[in-house]
């Protein structure tokens, strides 16, 4: 029973949406569907969501384990109040956190007048859909790496420091190798989370075409103009490529899984 319900609700809300964007994908032909697909619009959308979401993954995968680090090993006031913060991305709506974002990163912004004198400009660049995308995913890393650190044995590292590691050798060579799944992970949902977005990213970006342009966007002003082809041939290579990277992130989890005895 339980299985058939699993079914159920994943080809509910999975399998027939996405068939249904592969039908109406198909509807366009091979010729219209490249296109769309190779439109020079079409082609920098791709290139900022999909680059500027790799980025921020990257950026929480290196920093979001360092604050579960912190969380999970040492003691400090206030640290239930940072731990509490951590999920803050997740109850605030995206659009006030892009509004949040675009006011202190503005030229005229609390944090952005004090970059502009220096040629720094964050709002309206790539720059700023980077760091409003690691607002939003560093709460995947996280939570992903804490538990898993949470289980890790201090008499691991007190040995290997009795062996003569020194504390660089002990957390790259005992400790983040074990971590490698969730970490893997925590980036593969923080990059997912960045593909897609759009609320956050709207206010920061400027949404200048060929410079701070988003693909969900580009799929929205398509909707707008009544080009449902356009927006289905889009929308459609942006899951093709997702899936690609996510097929592949998977099969490098599942090795180090196996490489490590990570679940075993």
């Amino acid at each position: 029973m339980a299985l058939g319900l699993t079914l159920t609700w994943l080809t509910l809300l999975i399998l027939i949406p996405l068939s249904g964007l592969a039908w109406r994908s198909s509807e366009l032909g091979w010729t219209k569907f490249l296109a769309i697909a190779f439109d020079p619009r079409t082609l920098s959308a791709l290139r900022i969501s999909f680059g500027t979401a790799f980025a921020a993954a990257c950026l929480n995968a290196a920093f979001g384990v360092v604050l579960a680090w912190v969380l999970v090993r040492y003691r400090f006031p206030g640290k239930r109040i940072i731990d509490a913060m951590v999920d803050l991305p997740f109850a605030l709506p995206t659009a006030v956190a892009g509004i949040a974002l675009a006011t202190l990163y503005a030229p005229n912004g609390w944090i952005g007048q004090f970059l502009t004198p220096l040629g720094i400009k964050i709002a309206f660049t790539p720059l700023g859909i980077v760091i409003a995308l690691v607002f939003v995913g560093l709460p995947f890393v996280v939570r992903t790496v804490q538990p898993v650190m949470e289980e890790i044995d201090k008499e691991v590292e007190e040995a290997a420091a009795t062996l003569g590691a020194t504390r660089l050798q002990t957390i790259f060579r005992v400790l983040l190798p074990g971590l490698a799944p969730p970490v893997l992970t925590g980036f593969a949902l923080a990059f997912a989370r960045g593909v897609g977005e759009y609320g956050s990213v709207i206010f920061i970006a400027g949404n200048l075409p060929f410079r701070s342009e988003i693909a969900p966007l580009l799929i929205v002003i398509k909707l707008e103009e009544y080009n449902y082809a356009a927006a289905t041939g889009i929308a459609a290579v942006m899951l093709v490529i997702s899936f690609a990277m996510l097929l592949i992130i998977n099969l490098i989890q599942s090795w180090s899984r196996r490489r490590y005895g990570y679940g075993t």
